[in-house]
């Protein structure tokens, strides 16, 4: 199993209880990461034997947090098919994002699936009181669907800026104007759920290792670029880098032009300043554009200013990248939001200028990529947070929520 998966904590009861809870955790965590697999999958991967798995199994069906479906069938395969395991989506984490232009709350099911997506315009940037009172507002009109559907499992919330892994309590916001404010707390009270904090390009990157195009990869760069600015995500042997307080990752101050613009942080020539959605949105005169819409727009247009910007975007991000191929040697590059318009317009140029400048043994078999979830793919980060304590202990979730729980699936 993965480093990311969840691992046993010290607790009381015997070294079988343990051991029990232990792997009903991995089996938990890996049908929730693969989406559903059947017995026989879980038994090699796990490397139990096939009565274990099956009495696993039918605990996390009886919990509640699994189901079984059509049996697995293989052409070629001698023997009875192997029934599927899937986690029981009606178990959902509510993804919370505040950026600069926009509130976005979602419902996430196990499994990574976005259920539900509720995008709040703002007419300008945010305070924490507001975004508190914006998500408030907009869970209060999914509460009727939540209580009747769902059992909510907690919420993850992605913040563009440095956040405390240990109490999401917020550093620094930068873009948002947030400073030393204790942000998962004040959810929490407004929700009256339990509220988990993190750096959205970190959860980015959790994400697309989990359910993305780097499923399977242990050492993996994420880049992400938003309204609020370029954040970074690391995946280094399999775990997420994240530091001694969850700070690591702020790879958008990378310096990539030293006589370049000066940056919000006090330096000159960071990556976030040289390489903006607004300077893109700028020469192509528009006043805000989705993912879809800016790849469209920088698609089509022949306007010599715009292709001027884009390639001088490029090769400010290539600078980046070959820093970070050179200090990490990962498998991997994945961009996301703007940057990901940028690489479908000029993925030649950004590849030759990376190899050119990467170490003679370093970047050749390098892959840059788009992050495939898109722009589920902060959401999807966020969930894991709130999954992760199920994901850890999912008999003690089940009988926590025994009360107002959902009946398992026929």
């Amino acid at each position: 199993m993965s480093a990311i998966s969840p691992t046993l904590g010290a607790r009381g009861g015997s070294s079988n209880d343990q051991l029990r809870r232990y792997n009903l955790s991995m089996v938990m965590t890996l049908i929730h990461h693969s989406g559903g697999c059947s017995r026989a999958d879980i038994t090699r991967r796990m490397g139990l034997n096939r009565s274990t798995v099956g009495a696993l199994v039918a605990e996390l069906v009886e919990l509640g947090l699994a189901f079984e479906g059509e049996p697995e069938s293989v052409v070629g395969r001698v023997g009875r098919p192997s029934a599927r395991v899937y986690p029981n989506p009606d178990i959902v984490a509510l993804a919370v994002y505040p950026d600069i232009d926009a509130i976005t709350v979602c419902i996430v099911g196990l499994g990574g699936e976005v259920i539900r997506r509720i995008r709040y315009d703002t007419v300008r940037v945010p305070t924490v009181h507001e975004t508190v009172n914006v998500v408030k507002a907009i869970v209060d009109g999914m509460r009727g669907e939540i209580d009747t559907s769902f059992r909510v499992a907690g919420v993850g919330v992605a913040v563009p800026g440095l956040v405390s892994s240990k109490d999401g309590r917020v550093l620094i916001a930068p873009h948002l104007g947030w400073r030393d404010t204790a942000l998962a707390s004040a959810v929490s009270k407004a929700l009256d759920f339990p509220v988990f904090a993190g750096n959205d390009a970190s959860l980015g990157a959790i994400a697309e290792s989990l359910f993305g195009i780097a499923r399977g990869m242990d050492d993996l760069v994420y880049l992400n670029g938003s309204a609020s600015g370029i954040g970074g995500g690391l995946i280094i042997g399999g775990s997420p880098l994240r530091g001694t307080s969850g700070y690591a990752g702020e790879l958008g101050h990378t310096l990539v032009n030293s006589a370049g613009a000066r940056c919000h942080c006090g330096r000159t020539g960071c990556l976030e300043t040289e390489v903006s959605l607004s300077r893109l949105l700028a020469v192509l005169k528009l006043p805000r554009a989705d993912q879809d819409e800016l790849e469209i727009a920088l698609g089509v247009s022949r306007d010599p200013k715009v292709m001027r910007e884009v390639h001088r975007q490029i090769d400010m991000l290539s600078e980046a990248i070959s820093n970070f191929v050179n200090m990490f040697d990962p498998e991997i590059v994945i961009l996301g939001g703007f940057l990901a318009s940028l690489l479908s317009v000029g993925r030649e140029r950004l590849a030759d200028a990376v190899r050119s400048s990467s170490m003679s043994s370093v970047g050749r078999g390098l892959v840059i990529e788009k992050a495939s979830l898109r722009s589920r793919i902060v959401m999807v980060g966020a969930a894991e947070l709130a999954f992760a304590g199920l994901l850890d202990d999912p008999a003690a979730f089940a009988r926590g929520t025994a009360a107002g729980g959902i009946a398992p699936r026929a």
